[in-house]
């Protein structure tokens, strides 16, 4: 999980999953279905089946942490504006009412 503005996974964080990954890297080798292992470390079939891919492309080593993320490439003037934005309503964007449903734009 990243957050804006410069956050993101402590340094004990990402190396807990990386210890993940690198234990469902042993299951991948010996075959066990992927169910199985997100069930074994509890986490989505998706996000094991992701991890399954790349290490079907890449081994181990692509299941390695690769760092903080980072830091963002907007400015903290540039985070104001957007944050501002939602406050103008979706008329102010191109909708045909104030309501926040899927409909068509003008």
């Amino acid at each position: 999980m990243r957050y804006p503005q410069g956050g993101g996974l402590t340094a004990e964080r990402r190396a807990f999953g990386e210890q993940l990954r690198l234990r469902a890297a042993e299951d991948f080798a010996r075959e066990v279905s992927d169910q199985k292992i997100a069930k074994q470390l509890r986490v989505s079939v998706r996000s094991v089946q992701r991890r399954h891919r790349a290490w079907d492309e890449g081994g181990a080593e692509a299941l390695r942490s690769k760092g903080p993320a980072p830091l963002p490439m907007l400015t903290g003037e540039q985070f104001a504006v957007l944050e501002a934005e939602p406050a103008r309503g979706p008329a102010e964007h191109g909708w045909p009412d104030q309501r926040r449903c899927h409909g068509s734009r003008r």
